[in-house]
């Protein structure tokens, strides 16, 4: 029993550090079009300070990843948290005052600190055992519904209790944010041990390398997972980034609606994460990741179906299949592409992997919002053309190695 609760403790910490992390993303997110409004911004520079903080994580996760390796996962993700607390909080400060060039600093800030999130799963990579290591890695999952979840609920409460047009709901989310931060720090620096194995072999010799994208593409099917990996986020992140605005042209929903549409997102997302631990006991890592874009080629369907017929409760039935799909996608290939890395390799290899998701994060909302402009079904045309090629490329993936793989550059 003890050693049940002291293997359990460490994870939970894990959860709360990246719930925390997609916390301030689901507060963020359905109020961009409120700092829009409050600072006359253009569309595109409200797409380009969201698209700040993934660029940052699209730069820091390997580094961070690399840096874990050399140090341990531990003190990484404490520097992560700091960042946090002090970015999160620069952000509430600038958007009380309607500071543009301090919300974009603060976003940027904000992306440098939580690009630990390929730590967090390394951390949870060197704390499963290779059969447990989906059920594992569904707990980022799980983190990011949960945030997505909270963050939505507590805007649409603020907006009961401040007024939809009060000042203080802009700063609000910032603030809030900051201050669950330094919760997770205190959490990590008291409870939190390290994970990485002292007799552990660094997996690079310098700080700065492109020796991951070498590496992973001497690793059998790792290049196609991380391929895979990056077309699903990109085109999740095409759905999250213009649903609101999807949701507001087709059947005018207003901002309370937004939030609670965002929490009802992060509700299924939970939910589809507890069902990927369950199948992931009799169901391997590539049949689930199989799975999972079927669904995500369905649900891109059937938003275009939705608004084709402009039916309401579609549109609300469809974000099951969807969401359902990414979360047994993603955490699958999370997973497989763990299995195929070396114990020393992976947290440089999930790092990369995190990188290319955070690129995806960058150009979907780019590509999502363009083709929007153009006709409001395209994003989604394009992303199930999308699933349809991730299909492929799924089936053709060879199964997961039962041991740990030889060095890859020997």
């Amino acid at each position: 029993m003890t050693t049940a609760s002291t293997n359990r403790r460490p994870l939970m910490i894990i959860f709360l550090v990246v719930f925390i992390d997609l916390l301030g993303f689901g507060l963020v997110l359905p109020l961009m079009p409120l700092y829009a409004d409050q600072l006359n911004a253009s569309p595109a520079t409200i797409g380009m300070l969201q698209a700040s903080f993934s660029a940052m994580q699209f730069l820091f996760s390997p580094f961070w990843g690399r840096l874990s390796d050399r140090i341990g996962r531990r003190p990484v993700l404490l520097i992560g948290l700091t960042g946090s607390v002090i970015f999160y909080s620069l952000f509430g400060w600038a958007s009380g005052l309607g500071n543009l060039t301090l919300m974009f600093i603060a976003r940027i800030g904000a992306g440098i600190a939580g690009a630990t999130i390929s730590t967090a799963q390394a951390y949870i990579a060197d704390s499963t055992t290779r059969e447990r290591r989906t059920a594992g890695m569904a707990i980022i999952g799980a983190a990011f519904g949960m945030g997505f979840v909270f963050g939505p609920l507590i805007g649409a409460l603020a907006i009961y209790w401040l007024g939809e047009n009060s000042s203080s709901i802009a700063a609000f989310p910032g603030y809030l944010a900051a201050g669950f931060s330094a919760v997770a720090l205190l959490l990590a620096i008291f409870i939190l041990p390290e994970s990485l194995k002292p007799n552990s072999e660094a997996s690079h010799k310098g700080w700065f390398s492109f020796g991951e994208f070498r590496i992973a593409l001497r690793m059998p099917g790792v290049a196609s997972l991380i391929a895979v990996f990056f077309l699903a986020t990109f085109s999740f992140a095409v759905f999250e980034t213009t649903i609101a605005l999807f949701a507001k042209r087709v059947f005018d929903l207003d901002l309370k609606h937004n939030f609670y549409l965002f929490a009802y997102f992060g509700f299924l997302l939970v939910m589809a994460q507890g069902g990927v631990r369950s199948f992931s006991k009799r169901m391997s890592p590539e049949s689930i990741g199989f799975t999972g874009t079927v669904l995500l080629l369905i649900g891109m369907l059937g938003l275009v179906t939705a608004s084709a017929i402009h039916s309401i409760a579609l549109f609300y039935v469809v974000p099951v299949i969807l969401i359902t799909g990414f979360a047994f996608l993603t955490t699958s290939s999370q997973s497989m592409i763990s299995l195929r890395s070396r114990a020393d390799e992976q947290g440089g290899i999930l790092g990369l992997n995190q990188s290319t998701a955070s690129l995806a994060r960058i150009l979907g909302p780019l590509v999502g919002n363009a083709t929007f402009g153009v006709q409001h079904q395209l994003p989604y045309w394009i992303s199930a053309g999308l699933m349809v090629l991730v299909v492929g490329m799924v089936m053709l993936l060879p199964a997961s190695p039962k041991e740990e793989p030889v060095a890859a550059n020997s």
